[in-house]
């Protein structure tokens, strides 16, 4: 005879069985203890460290699991590698705390500062909220799932190669940007960076400010609406752009090579050249450069709607 459950039972057995197995352990609390010497929480369990102090000695939580920091230093190379199931609150990892956080799934990290260069790499499940990365070169690489919250980055070729991205709340200075990344997701961000988004496809960019020059070459699927963008030759060699009411402010050379490109324009484009196919419509257009030897310019409507007078 099969046992019949309520639906409120059911759903308390949901839940357990749901309920990731860390939080279902007791942790063993160390609290402001100074670590030294290499590996010198190797292979650790279960453990939540408060205002804890790695002072040297690399890999000091390598092949960890089920990890919670709070209030806690790391002052020397490769914090966290082969780690899963890891938790940092209002940390600091120093200069040379570099490469820090490597081949580690299922990490969270809020309210942390971060000085050191080429922090994450070849990560699964990176959650990010109010973090700022003083030294962001070569950051964020060849990562998988990852999620962005009001995180502030300073460093060229950040997040090469990195997909199934999102996020909400960044500033970025640096370069080279976001360079072979697949299915991205944008919003309120504010991005000084030239080359960015290079080599990408699907990437969706709502509501960002982008300066910088070449954006978005040789990429696929790329939309962005309600942006303002300022780039000397952007938005060239892409297969299937959208702009949604955006701006182009002090763009030249736009479009040149874009096949099916679909943009409304709410400013003034300095200069189109040789799109392949699709449809431009924009408040003014300064130049549009056809060079019937090299495309066919009845594949593309450009439309101006301001008066002539103007």
């Amino acid at each position: 005879m099969r046992l019949k459950l309520s639906s409120e039972q059911l759903a308390i057995m949901r839940s357990v069985h749901n309920t990731p197995r860390r939080t279902q352990k007791k942790m063993r609390v160390l609290d402001q203890q100074v670590f030294r010497g290499e590996r010198a929480l190797f292979h650790a369990r279960d453990l939540s460290i408060h205002h804890g102090l790695f002072e040297d000695g690399e890999s000091p939580l390598k092949e960890s699991r089920d990890i919670e920091l709070y209030n806690t230093m790391f002052k020397w190379k490769y914090p966290l590698w082969y780690a899963h199931h890891i938790r940092l609150y209002d940390c600091s990892l120093f200069e040379m705390a570099r490469a820090g956080i490597w081949y580690t799934d299922d990490i969270e990290m809020k309210n942390t500062v971060i000085e050191a260069p080429k922090a994450f790499r070849r990560c699964d499940g990176v959650r990010l909220d109010r973090v700022q990365f003083s030294n962001a070169e070569e950051t964020l690489w060849n990562c998988k799932n990852v999620e962005l919250k009001d995180v502030f980055a300073r460093g060229n070729y950040f997040a090469m190669g990195s997909e199934n991205i999102d996020i909400d709340g960044f500033e970025l200075v640096g370069n080279y940007s976001f360079d072979g990344c697949k299915n991205v997701h944008v919003k309120n961000a504010k991005l000084l960076s030239k080359d960015a988004f290079w080599n990408c496809e699907n990437v969706v960019v709502e509501d960002c400010f982008i300066s910088g020059e070449y954006l978005g070459w040789n990429s696929k699927h790329l939309v962005f609406k309600r942006c303002i963008i300022e780039s000397l030759q952007g938005l060239c060699y892409i297969e299937d752009l959208v702009m949604d009411d955006c701006k182009l402010i002090h763009t030249t050379l736009a479009f040149e090579f874009v096949d099916r490109v679909d943009a409304s324009i709410s400013s003034r484009i300095d200069s189109v050249k040789n799109p392949i196919s699709g449809k431009i419509t924009a408040h003014d257009i300064g130049e549009v450069i056809l060079d019937a030897d090299v495309i066919d310019p009845a594949k593309t409507t450009i439309t101006k709607l301001a008066p002539a007078s103007e």
